[in-house]
């Protein structure tokens, strides 16, 4: 029985009780009274098989032909069946079925049969079922960084992105504010972060290319990891830096972005700071300490994982830019838009394919090394920038043809012999012509 004849069972089952008049019945099964009798009649008669509706459990009217059904069935098993991924669907095998078998059946029709002979299943599209992940137990263990755009200076000052860490056991904060999320950003936040608590053990990252990126088909098909900049200053501190798959995957950085874009920009407001200089100092003086005593937790664990931080002059081999170019035979490297003229202690022989690293700092300053060893080198002026040359179209001195005088565009058509004849005089007129 149906949801509705359930409850008109209940509502009459009341009536019968005397706990409901006839009237209320009817004002609650919202039918007419005439109607309501009716079913109270059939009511006392059969009980509650009378309210049932009477093609309930039988064949319809309407049905196909078991015939037609067995046909088509068969159809779909031979021609458009087959794997998950192979077999047709219901709206596309009818279409087949009445373009090419001339049997025009309705799509939901088939699909019901499909579904009763095991020949299609519901396949519903979720969404991948995340599960909560704990914080981890000691500090270091794991940390959360990422970078946030925003008006901290509410139209004081220029936009800027704050570069925050969180632990992701503690809630410890550590952030800069500067211009964008670069490199040097995320290197000079790390490094703050290294010298106030230790080496941690992994990065948890966005997929940017600042931090990882995806491998190149070369990269793929030598099996070689991907490594940014970024990616290898953290190789080469043991660090393991972790793509995160959605923003939700690293929420603890990011619920701190709202917390600072909230109180942050309320507080630099209040002290009327507009530069990053100034905005940087107030945080390492007063906010973040009060936002970790306010906001930060005991982790589960006393053990910290961070790792004894390494000396200044080892930090300093550890961020910068590496680059490999290639020496040409006058021993020139080429790097960007400068030309470095190697200056070799011995040039018996020139390099053959041979390959120098080029190591920059954030201050600008170069160093070059070949084959493990620093070697100097100067600065060339480099090539003089090409000028724009403007390509002049050549012009053809036009000859303008003057006709001579005795040329007949210079006659008339009285002075051309026998080209146009000559009128005669009218009356009255004396001819110019000698007789």
């Amino acid at each position: 029985m149906s949801s509705r004849e359930l409850q008109r069972v209940e509502v009459l089952g009341r009536v019968k009780g005397q706990a409901l008049k006839l009237v209320d019945a009817a004002e609650i099964l919202q039918l007419s009274y005439r109607q309501t009798k009716r079913l109270w009649k059939r009511f006392q008669k059969r009980g509650p098989e009378g309210l049932k509706h009477g093609n309930a459990g039988k064949k319809s009217n309407r049905a196909k032909p078991a015939k037609l059904r067995r046909r088509v069935l068969e159809l779909v098993r031979g021609k458009y069946g087959g794997a998950i991924d192979e077999r047709f669907g219901p709206t596309l095998a009818a279409q087949h079925l009445a373009a090419e078998d001339g049997i025009a059946i309705d799509a939901e029709t088939l699909r019901r049969w499909m579904l009763a002979e095991g020949l299609w299943s519901r396949r519903r599209r979720r969404k991948p079922y995340r599960k909560r992940r704990e914080r981890k137990a000691h500090r270091g263990e794991l940390v959360q960084l990422d970078g946030s755009f925003h008006d901290w200076f509410e139209g004081r000052g220029p936009r800027g992105c704050l570069m925050d860490m969180v632990d992701d056991a503690s809630g410890d904060t550590l952030s800069r504010v500067g211009e964008q999320e670069t490199i040097w950003a995320a290197a000079d936040i790390l490094r703050r972060w290294i010298g106030k608590y230790g080496v941690p053990r992994a990065l948890y990252v966005d997929w940017k290319n600042v931090y990882k990126r995806l491998p190149t088909e070369a990269e793929r098909v030598r099996g070689e990891e991907p490594l940014t900049q970024f990616g290898r200053m953290c190789a080469k501190l043991g660090i393991q830096i972790i793509a995160a798959g959605s923003p939700q995957a690293k929420g603890r950085v990011e619920r701190n972005h709202g917390t600072h874009q909230d109180r942050l920009v309320k507080k630099l407001r209040r002290k009327g700071i507009k530069t990053y200089a100034a905005a940087n100092h107030y945080l390492e003086e007063e906010y973040l300490a009060e936002h970790n005593r306010r906001f930060a937790r005991p982790p589960a664990s006393p053990e910290d994982y961070h790792r004894k931080a390494p000396g200044a002059t080892e930090l300093r081999q550890v961020f910068r830019l590496e680059s490999e170019r290639r020496i040409g035979n006058d021993w020139v490297v080429r790097y960007d838009t400068r030309f470095l003229q190697l200056e070799p202690r011995t040039r018996r022989y020139a390099p053959t394919q041979a390959k120098a690293l080029v190591c920059e700092w954030e201050d600008g300053t170069l160093e070059v090394h070949y084959r493990g060893e620093r070697i100097p080198f100067r600065e060339l002026p480099g090539p003089p920038p090409a000028k724009a040359v403007e390509l002049v179209r050549p012009t053809t001195k036009q000859h303008t043809w003057v006709p001579p005088k005795d040329h007949p565009w210079r006659r008339t058509y009285k002075g051309i012999p026998g080209r146009w004849p000559v009128p005669p005089p009218l009356a009255g007129e004396h001819s110019s012509a000698t007789p």
